[in-house]
Parts: C-alpha cells; sequence; structure tokens
C-alpha cells in the first residue's frame, strides 16, 4: 500500500474519532476542523516513519494536542452565531441529550486549557494515566492532579450539577 492510501486508510478509519475529539477540547465544529486538518498536515510529511499503525494514531493525537495546547485567542472572538447546525456525525445513545451535550461542552470551556485537554484524553480517548501523560507530554502525577481539578471543577459547575449524585461524589 502507498503511503498516499495508507493515509487516506487511516483518515476514513479514525477521522471521526479524532474529529469528536477535537470537537470536545475547541467547542466549535470549525475550529475542531483546523485542529484536525493541521494535526493531519503536520503528521503527514512523517508518516513513512512511523511504521505500527497504532502508533500511528497516538502521532496524530499528539500532534493535535500540541497544536491545541499552542493555539492562542483567535484575533477576533466577537463572533455571534445566528443558528445552531448542530453536531452532524455526533450520535447519541440511550438517554444522552443534546441539551446535555452542550452543557458538559460549556462545562468544558470552562475549565483552563491543560484541565480540559486531560480529560478529552484521559476520558473522551480512554486512554490510561501513563498514556495520557505521554500524549500530552507531562507527568503521569501531573495527569493525576490536572484531572482531579477537573473532575472537581466540572462537579461545582452550576450547569452539571444534575448530573453529579452523591454515588458519584
Amino acid at each position: 500500500m502507498t503511503a498516499t492510501a495508507d493515509f487516506e486508510a487511516f483518515v476514513r478509519e479514525r477521522g471521526a474519532r479524532l474529529q469528536q475529539a477535537a470537537w470536545l477540547l475547541t467547542g466549535s465544529r470549525n475550529l475542531a476542523e483546523d485542529l484536525v486538518q493541521t494535526a493531519l498536515y503536520r503528521t503527514w510529511s512523517h508518516w513513512n516513519q512511523v511504521r505500527d499503525t497504532n502508533a500511528r494514531e497516538a502521532y496524530v493525537r499528539k500532534a493535535m494536542l500540541n497544536t491545541y495546547l499552542s493555539w492562542r485567542r483567535r484575533a477576533w472572538v466577537g463572533e455571534a452565531p445566528t443558528e445552531d447546525v448542530g453536531q452532524q456525525g455526533w450520535s447519541t445513545t440511550g438517554t444522552e441529550s443534546a441539551e446535555v451535550r452542550m452543557d458538559v461542552l460549556a462545562a468544558l470551556s470552562r475549565l483552563p486549557r491543560r484541565q480540559r485537554a486531560v480529560i478529552t484524553v484521559r476520558y473522551f480517548l480512554d486512554l490510561s494515566v501513563e498514556e495520557t501523560a505521554v500524549t500530552l507530554g507531562i507527568s503521569v502525577g501531573a495527569v493525576k492532579s490536572q484531572a482531579h481539578k477537573a473532575i472537581t471543577n466540572l462537579r461545582q459547575d452550576r450547569a452539571l450539577s444534575s448530573l453529579f449524585t452523591e454515588e458519584i461524589a
């Protein structure tokens, strides 16, 4: 398989999951698309150097997270959308509702960037503490500390108070 075909197959196979993770990080479909595109662009030139297919996904994830953490606030943040176009490709199961997802996204957006990245990588991408540390380039202790702080902040967020029961606390 050629490098181009291999890369295209990877994007077809894992692109939606990367897009969802990017959406959780950025809170915006457009910024999420930009983030995934930037990460894929940055990894393309080194694609053949990473032979293990599992390592390739980790490599793209790392590029995506490094890009996200390095982005500064956009020049103009005064955009006010007039219509919610929804999140295409995001499926709900069970009792999940659009309102709950939007509350979670809003609460995530209020977290500091590092905490938001740790929560997204650790829980959405379902990586272990050690894998999260490697992916973000931080220590295991920092992952645990940032995850604890983020969960504490999320538990104190009024929009999410109904999601946290006494059993979880």
